[in-house]
């Protein structure tokens, strides 16, 4: 749509067009089109942003000092309209879920004066995972797993310790949107889910592989 895009470690910063965009798009087009698919495949799903029924409760993110993975130098980066999840409001999802409706819910969430924040999709949904108390997060990628050197089909890690995990992060070998990715998961699984999952959303029966099968078709990360 012609907005640029700024993306530090993994993590958008919002401006005012990023907002909008974001708005139309998240919980617009693409929470749609999702909701088209399911009814294809005869799944009765619910579209929703967080700021719905006040499920995710969030507030800005202050301006932080990071240090660029990509370039090595510290930044301070105002994130703009970025949102942290203060909590989940898991109410209407109950509801949702107890008569046998699937939510599907983009990555927005709100503060108590109205105000609308774009939010890491991961987060939301590892937060989602930790107050719905669910055995494991699966996580649709668009990559088939985490490798110690991508592209190199025979580096690929089917199994992994949130420790080893952190090692990765700190070490550099996990790079771009893969970083809050795998953030998410270690501090899921401290807070009581048993395991996650990145699987390659695109991949015919991905899913049914990766939870059915000994090998699998992904990553697994444990505590």
């Amino acid at each position: 749509m012609g907005v640029e895009q700024t993306i530090i470690n993994g993590r958008r910063v919002t401006d005012d067009a990023t907002l909008d965009m974001a708005k139309m798009i998240f919980a617009g087009k693409i929470n749609t089109d999702i909701l088209a698919a399911l009814r294809q495949r005869g799944i009765e799903a619910v579209g929703l942003s967080g700021v719905d029924g006040n499920t995710v409760q969030a507030e800005r993110r202050p301006p932080k000092e990071v240090v660029n993975h990509e370039t090595g130098v510290s930044e301070q980066i105002d994130f703009g309209h970025v949102g942290d999840v203060v909590k989940i409001n898991d109410r209407l999802l109950r509801v949702l879920l107890d008569h046998d409706y699937l939510p599907v819910i983009s990555s927005l969430g709100a503060d108590s004066e109205g105000m609308v924040f774009n939010i890491n999709a991961d987060t939301i949904a590892a937060e989602i995972a930790v107050r719905l108390e669910a055995e494991k997060l699966i996580m649709l990628s668009d990559v088939d797993g985490i490798y110690l050197r991508p592209g190199e089909q025979a580096t690929k890690l089917s199994r992994l310790t949130a420790d080893e995990v952190t090692a990765l992060v700190r070490d550099g070998i996990a790079t771009g949107g893969m970083i809050p990715k795998l953030q998410n998961i270690t501090e899921l699984l401290r807070r009581g889910v048993r395991s996650a999952h990145i699987i390659k959303g695109s991949l015919r029966n991905a899913l049914l592989s990766e939870v059915f099968t000994d090998e699998g078709t992904g990553t697994m990360i444990v505590a």
